[in-house]
């Protein structure tokens, strides 16, 4: 009894291990009397590109003389330019510093084309780095000036061109992150 009360505690252990570190367990199996390891992986956490970044985004592959279409999975220094029926138009922006001010984001110049299309999932992440009410009464931000305050989805649309992480998986938009500018 006691034996299998130590294997029992033993996985339990080592399944916590594995539920939190999302790695492979090859040993679970010795411990559960089965062959195969045991593989539970959590969801792909894409590179976050650099807040300030003063070049423009590329998604290798994306063809911009074709339809309008969503980018590759990942996240874009981005702002949203239009929202209509659970779809959102999106570009990338870059950080131009200024000569007077520290600078702004600007978007692609007039006449080249850089915009993407996503729907917007159910699951939509909006954080807002100016709070969820009147805009500039509240300020909730991390340390890297990345917004923090979880408001409701149907504020995107009212917040238009907000500088922002856009974070796409599997073509539609799953979390928007402000970023803070003063």
């Amino acid at each position: 009894m006691r034996t299998f009360s130590r294997v029992v505690l033993a996985g339990g252990a080592a399944a916590a291990l594995v539920v939190t570190s999302g790695a492979v367990v090859a040993g679970a199996s010795a411990a559960t009397g089965g062959g195969a390891p045991i593989v539970l992986r959590a969801a792909p956490e894409h590179r976050l590109p650099k807040i300030f970044g003063t070049t423009f985004q590329q998604d290798p592959g994306h063809d911009f003389t074709k339809r309008i279409r969503s980018r590759h999975d990942g996240v874009l220094r981005g702002w949203v330019t239009h929202v209509s029926g659970g779809v959102a138009e999106y570009e990338p922006i870059r950080w131009k510093k200024g000569t007077h001010t520290e600078g702004r984001f600007v978007g692609p110049p007039e006449g080249e084309v850089m915009a993407y299309a996503s729907r917007l999932s159910s699951r939509l992440v909006y954080l807002s780095a100016l709070g969820c009410g009147r805009v500039g009464t509240s300020l909730t931000v991390d340390r890297r000036g990345l917004g923090v305050k979880r408001c409701p989805r149907s504020l995107v649309a009212k917040r238009l061109q907000r500088p922002a992480m856009i974070t796409v998986r599997e073509g539609a938009i799953v979390r928007i992150q402000e970023i803070y500018t003063p």
